[in-house]
């Protein structure tokens, strides 16, 4: 049996037949990029046919994107309407994700917790709440009760309660 070894040395650090071979790599398919191409962004509309662009040139692609580009006005529209009211269900089953199923006075769990947060009536307006979350907030808030963990979670809490009720209340943040 021979015991030759298999490793030569330099300028091959390994023995013959190990994995070393050159990876393929696939370039941006912008002209003349020489980039990789690792980004992948939509051709047209309705296929799954893809581009493969580097980082740089997907942003440029997606920036300038119009998925209804070549539609008549009413097409985009109605393909638009369509989309929404597919879409429709999900929306109202929205109430899951905030804490289950509205009871008969129309909050559900989540909600009446977050009015009893805020200290404040179930069904209270939006200026009551806003109110009285500026009152918790200044009350609680970390500048004021410093290495304080208890009041920290009860700002933290007010302020969860509010952000549940804004959605609620329907209001825009810049109110």
């Amino acid at each position: 049996m021979s015991t030759a070894k298999k490793d030569f040395g330099f300028p091959r650090w390994g023995p013959y037949g190990s994995d070393r071979d050159a990876k393929a790599v696939r370039l941006c398919d912008f002209y003349g990029c020489e980039e990789k191409g690792e980004c992948p962004a939509p051709k047209s509309p309705h296929t799954d046919e893809k581009w493969m662009f580097c980082a740089n040139h997907a942003a440029e692609y997606n920036k300038n994107w119009n998925f209804f580009e070549g539609m008549k006005d009413e097409d985009a529209k109605a393909y638009a309407k369509r989309e929404r009211q597919k879409s429709g269900g999900y929306a109202q089953a929205n109430t899951y994700a905030w804490g289950g199923a509205a009871g008969d006075d129309g909050l559900t769990a989540l909600e009446r917790d977050a009015y009893s947060a805020l200290k404040l009536e179930p069904g209270a307006g939006l200026d009551e709440i806003k109110k009285q979350y500026r009152a918790l907030a200044k009350k609680y808030h970390p500048d004021h009760n410093q290495s304080d963990k208890k009041t920290e979670e009860l700002f933290q809490g007010v302020t969860f309660a509010y952000e549940v009720l804004k959605g609620r209340a329907g209001f825009s943040p810049k109110s």
